[in-house]
């Protein structure tokens, strides 16, 4: 039992010798001749207002979804109010770290809806540039 703890400890000390030399000799697998493809990647050569324009009546739906969701009643998962009504509670209890948390959480739910207000009205005017320009195509 004794010998064949000592052979395994001798077996991996020479592996462990064998990788240490090759790897200081062994040519890097990564000094191949190939471009990674970040180094091959193109400049973009126009403004994507083609996919823009192809992708915006789903990214119009989205926003509305999130809109609502956000401007729903104190039963409404993820709406303001709801977020407002577990601040509250948390006052209530006297838990201070949670109601702090819980507030922070408020404000940037509030910042939400304001950009996507803005994201939104943003869209429209997208929507009447691709009506207007056929799709963004050229």
């Amino acid at each position: 039992m004794r010998n064949a703890i000592f052979n395994r400890r001798r077996v991996a000390a020479a592996a462990l010798a064998a990788t240490a030399v090759l790897t200081v000799t062994a040519p890097s697998a990564f000094a191949d001749s190939t471009p990674s493809p970040a180094a091959t990647a193109k400049a973009p050569t126009g403004d994507g207002a083609k996919g823009i324009c192809k992708r915006e009546p789903k990214a119009e739906k989205r926003i509305e979804r999130a809109l609502n969701r956000l401007g729903g009643g104190a039963d409404t998962p993820g709406s303001v109010a709801r977020m407002q009504q577990r601040e509250d509670n948390a006052k209530k209890e006297g838990h201070t770290a949670i109601a702090t948390y819980l507030d922070h959480k408020l404000t940037y739910r509030k910042g939400l809806v304001t950009t996507l207000q803005q994201r939104q009205k943003d869209l429209k005017d997208v929507a009447s540039w691709c009506a207007a320009n056929n799709n963004g195509a050229k």
